[in-house]
């Protein structure tokens, strides 16, 4: 016998709903992506500044927003690259991701009102987000267009048997140009919402180093800057919204929330086989922390070294200390020599909203997560929603403490990268001034 349950209604499936139509979006007329060029000349190690004029009805899509460079790498002297042979092989490449690693600071205001945060970490915010928010299919298509081609595990450094290094090597081959094209891993780069009329826009790239953005087996290299340009999509508004707006403005400001982003960055010295960092965040408690390990020297640049090559440098013990909670509870102790990371490893997972049920991946195997990339992810919302932009959690303010220790004392100075995420919002009153709650 069949029957309905008592506590469950009826309903019917979409396939059947033969009499309705789908509803006409009318409240976007028209959009077009629109190139400017930069307000200076280029220069090769300068900083590259953009302008967006505000005038005008037409609002800014900054989401699909793209940044085109065009680049090649020569000798130090300004001389092409020579020409490979069996004999005399020519080992230069550009880093992974090197579209954002050609820069370690991108700045952004809005009617000159700095909105980003002021570090020079800006290649490896741009890294970490690739490297965790990206599934196989992506990272084999259009990343490839800001020459994200992985690493091999294990293999980092080696010019024979990384294939992605490999692959790099040949794309810039005797000095070819290199297309460069990507998104801007910036946080109102992000906005789901258009931004209004009235608010000037300024970007500038401030670049790396050249030891930093190149490997090489031997030898000095720079990156020479060819073209470069700024894809803004504008967005014609039906007059009836921008009405609307308008008045809506009289009262109220407009709101934007952002997940912003810190990159931090602590040294621990040579020898020690414990570090604590104490208050390494103050303020405001950010909802998501990952946290991993590079070599100092490759960090501040070495051309013969893989600045993305986050090592385990024999961590046995991690954990952090939120306002003095302990966090893990129990804290991360592997032992890598000996093969025991299965709960590091899991961080990945659990602290980027990878469950097993889910079907998306950031494709990093448990073999690869110790061949250089060990990263530890800790999602510190009540109900694991960092990754959920539907709704907030409660903004709590303290400080965070990172508690490290090591199997081994270092052989070499080590860098911490700490990448941050927190829940804020930026206003725009009606006179187009900008007001954000936290600190720039």
């Amino acid at each position: 016998m069949a029957f309905v349950h008592a506590q469950s209604g009826e309903c019917m499936k979409s396939e059947l709903d033969i009499f309705t139509l789908p509803p006409t979006q009318t409240s976007i007329e028209k959009s077009d992506w629109v190139e400017y060029k930069p307000v200076s000349a280029l220069t090769d190690d300068g900083p590259i500044d953009f302008s967006i004029p505000g005038f005008g009805e037409e609002y800014l899509d900054l989401s699909h927003t793209l940044l085109y460079v065009k680049v090649k790498i020569v000798n130090v002297n300004g001389a092409n690259l020579a020409a490979p042979s069996a004999n005399a092989p020519v080992n230069v490449a550009p880093v992974n991701n090197f579209l954002h690693s050609l820069f370690d600071q991108v700045d952004v205001f809005l009617n000159q009102k700095l909105v980003s945060s002021s570090t020079n970490n800006y290649m490896y915010r741009a890294y970490i987000e690739a490297l965790l928010n990206y599934g196989t299919d992506s990272k084999n298509t259009h990343l490839t267009n800001a020459l994200y081609y992985p690493d091999t595990s294990g293999k980092m450094i080696n010019f024979a048997t990384n294939t992605g290094l490999a692959k790099r090597k040949l794309l810039a081959a005797m000095s070819a140009p290199i297309e460069l094209l990507g998104p801007i891993h910036c946080d109102v780069m992000n906005m789901e919402k258009y931004l209004i009329n009235g608010v000037e826009v300024k970007l500038k790239f401030v670049r790396t180093r050249d030891s930093f953005s190149v490997m090489a087996a031997e030898g000095n290299y720079k990156v020479k800057i060819l073209d470069a340009c700024l894809k803004i999509r504008k967005v014609k508004i039906n007059p009836a919204i921008l009405l609307a707006h308008s008045k809506n403005l009289e009262r109220f400001n407009a709101k934007y929330p952002i997940t912003r982003v810190e990159t931090k960055v602590a040294t621990i010295s040579t020898g020690l086989a414990s570090f604590s960092c104490n208050n390494i965040i103050m303020g405001q408690i950010p909802k998501r922390i990952i946290i991993g390990f590079v070599s100092n020297r490759t960090y501040n640049g070495d051309f013969t070294n893989n600045p993305y090559n986050f090592e385990h440098f024999q961590l046995n013990h991690l954990c952090l200390y939120v306002d003095g909670q302990q966090v893990p509870s129990k804290p991360l102790q592997p032992d890598y020599a000996n093969n025991i990371y299965s709960e590091c490893y899991n961080t990945l997972f659990t602290g980027t909203d990878i469950f097993y049920g889910n079907s998306y991946n950031h494709n990093i195997t448990k073999e690869d997560y110790i061949g250089g990339y060990t990263l530890y992810a800790f999602d510190l919302t009540s109900d694991l929603s960092a990754s959920n932009n539907g709704h907030w959690n409660l903004i709590r303010h303290g400080s965070i403490m990172v508690d490290l220790k090591f199997a081994v004392p270092l052989a070499e100075a080590v860098n911490m990268i700490l990448y941050a995420e927190f829940d804020n919002v930026i206003e725009i009153d009606k006179r187009r001034n900008v007001s954000i709650d936290f600190g720039a």
